[in-house]
């Protein structure tokens, strides 16, 4: 099977509700020459991918046919499948200690105050109860 075609059967899940989120999802499918089928978390069966509530309010998730890879893991996981090979092993970094460490802590952080940063608006802000 060819690179993009198994990508049909991956897919990036985040918080279409979060306009930081929309952004950069958004961004990144301009910016890579790869790309997922992008799905809002709204959109979805949480069931379909064994995901939870919890579990798409705190990560954005890159779904493949074998795995689940959340926040920084998945940010991680998409750029190993771009045809660039600088791209490539910028995701293979990203998932090794000690970078993987700071990778966590970023991508928490990120998460907890996306709400404040540019493009974010009270409505990614993970502390209020999500409809």
């Amino acid at each position: 099977m060819e690179r993009n075609a198994a990508l049909h059967t991956h897919v990036l899940i985040y918080d279409g509700d979060c306009a930081f989120c929309t952004l950069w999802v958004n961004r990144l499918r301009d910016w890579l020459p790869t790309f997922p089928e992008a799905k809002t978390s709204q959109s979805v069966s949480l069931d379909d991918y064994a995901l939870s509530a919890d579990d798409v309010a705190k990560y954005a998730w890159y779904i493949t046919p074998t795995h689940q890879y959340a926040g920084h893991l998945a940010a991680s996981a998409l750029l190993r499948v771009q045809p660039a090979l600088w791209l490539r092993l910028l995701g293979v970094l990203i998932a090794l200690p000690p970078i993987s460490w700071v990778g966590a802590l970023v991508y928490s952080f990120v998460s907890r105050f996306r709400h404040a940063l540019p493009g974010g608006t009270p409505t990614c802000d993970p502390a209020l109860p999500k409809k």
